[in-house]
């Protein structure tokens, strides 16, 4: 005798005509909720940006702006050089990513595939630092980055001092090595009996095979780069070196709240097209590394 799933409708109340209606209405109504409750914000920036400055503090606030003022936009385009702060923000994210894709992805595949000695403990002992909080980490990393050991070199206001740190990604680590756990193990033995090394199985066997967890990867390291504030703000003292993410908030001194509102809607794009080009990598990533696959 097999038994259905429980539910909280039964199936038969649901074929009825009533209990679709309902079924639909409730589905309907929590969808709308949840989407205004994460797209009201994104519209009340969007539409604060072409608002006056009094009609933005005004008491109570209008749900539509009176009147359009699209300078806003150009004035946080040109007033608080927004092209030279994205750009450095495209080279911190575009340098992290590069050397977080090869580092963590080479002590992925030696931890996965090559078992070196002590790997087991090497591994718990990376997975050890995700139990310990960023900020207790800010000030040995300034230290390090201020004078570079051995080389005894400042890598304060370069690019570098963003890239290095970013390498050090435990997550991303352990979410490449469970990928490579759970390769087909056929395909790996058929490389080897075919007189590959291991060099040449990772790059023409496992990387064609690991798009999906590299993609994750990928957008992981970029977002995290890009919506950092703490550790540019220390490294980068150099207004015209610091990201967009800085300089928001270093240049907004002296600018009109609209302003600042549309710089800030102008530093989102690049994010929110990132996450509607890639999101099924993103909704991939959640599952990624679980299960056998």
């Amino acid at each position: 005798m097999t038994t259905g799933t429980r539910t909280l409708i039964s199936p038969a109340a649901l074929a009825r005509p009533r209990g679709k209606a309902v079924y639909w209405t409730v589905f309907t109504a929590v969808a709308v909720l949840f989407a205004l409750a994460f797209l009201f914000p994104v519209y009340w920036m969007v539409t604060g940006a072409v608002k006056s400055p009094d009609e933005v503090a005004r008491t109570p606030p209008t749900l539509l702006p009176e009147h359009w003022h699209l300078t806003a936009y150009s004035d946080a385009w040109n007033l608080m050089e927004l092209p030279r702060h994205l750009e450095n923000t495209l080279v911190q994210a575009a340098g992290a990513w590069a050397f977080q894709l090869v580092f963590c992805t080479a002590a992925a595949y030696s931890l996965s595939r090559l078992k070196p000695a002590f790997g087991k403990v090497v591994l718990g002992g990376i997975l050890a630092t995700l139990m310990v909080p960023a900020q207790a980490l800010v000030v040995p990393k300034y230290l390090t980055v201020a004078d570079l050991p051995l080389i005894h070199t400042s890598l304060l206001d370069d690019p570098l001092a963003v890239w290095l740190p970013a390498v050090a990604n435990a997550f991303n680590l352990y979410l490449l090595k469970r990928f490579f756990d759970q390769l087909p193990r056929d395909v790996l033995e058929a490389a080897e009996i075919d007189g590959a090394g291991r060099l040449r199985i990772l790059w023409s066997v496992v990387l064609p095979m690991s798009r999906p967890v590299l993609g994750v990867v990928s957008i992981f390291a970029l977002v995290a780069v890009w919506q950092d504030f703490l550790w540019p703000l220390m490294v980068f003292s150099d207004t015209g070196e610091q990201p967009i993410s800085v300089a928001l908030v270093q240049l907004s001194q002296n600018i009109q709240l609209t302003v600042l509102i549309a710089a800030m809607v102008i530093a989102s794009i690049p994010m929110v097209a990132l996450f509607l080009v890639f999101q099924r990598h993103i909704i991939a990533g959640i599952s990624a590394g679980s299960t056998k696959g």
